[in-house]
């Protein structure tokens, strides 16, 4: 219980600027500093929760490494992505996506699950393709890949665990999908959803909390007495 509320007390930081951000970015933003710096609040204080609730650079701290880097470049595709520079934005949130795979790792391989979330990427990327303009029809099938590879791990890592921060992570990878499928169905074609930002940035959150949360219990094995 002592661990528990140890570990919200470091994430109220992060809580509190979720409340901000939705709180004073009422309108969609125009690449407006402010909103910017918003924006990015809640990630960088994951990133901060990664730091404090115990992290190393030896490798009893790998995971949390990992996360801590993939946080990182998703805070930089935040920014990216609100002062419209969206194909930039596509490629740091790659990046990120990758270092979301270190940490979840390839065993044990399960691949079963990745055939079976591969093939409606497939069925989408092919779906949206022409609506995609000479740099999107490269970019949006490679970070779909990425993404929906980061989703198999992370489904892989909690069927063969079967903990709580295992599943919630991959809870947390599944609203990182959705997330960025609003972001493409909007975008790409044109679909009127309503509160789009909101249902979004929900999402988003919400995902990068659960994969952040799953450093919770990194860190070395207890030594036996």
């Amino acid at each position: 219980m002592q661990a528990a509320t140890s570990h919200v007390l470091k994430l109220l930081p992060f809580f509190s600027s979720v409340l901000l951000y939705f709180a004073l970015v009422r309108e969609d933003p125009q690449g407006e500093l402010w909103t910017t710096c918003l924006k990015c609040l809640p990630i960088v204080s994951l990133m901060i929760y990664v730091l404090i609730k115990g992290f190393s650079f030896n490798n009893d701290y790998l995971r949390s490494r990992w996360i801590l880097l993939g946080l990182l470049f998703s805070c930089g595709g935040d920014a990216l992505l609100n002062i419209n520079l969206f194909s930039w934005g596509m490629i740091s949130f790659g990046v990120a996506h990758t270092f979301y795979v270190s940490a979840f790792g390839w065993h044990p391989l399960k691949w079963l699950i990745g055939l079976s979330l591969y093939i409606p990427v497939v069925i989408f990327v092919v779906f949206v393709h022409k609506h995609l303009d000479e740099v999107l029809v490269i970019g949006v099938p490679i970070y779909c890949v990425l993404i929906t590879t980061m989703l198999w791990r992370s489904v892989a890592r909690a069927v063969d665990s079967k903990n709580f921060l295992t599943i919630f992570c991959a809870v947390g990878a599944g609203l990182f999908v959705i997330s960025d499928a609003l972001i493409a169905v909007t975008m790409f074609l044109n679909v009127d959803l309503p509160c789009p930002r909101l249902q979004i940035m929900i999402t988003y959150y919400a995902a990068q909390f659960a994969i952040a949360l799953s450093t919770a219990d990194d860190g070395p094995e207890p030594k036996l007495q």
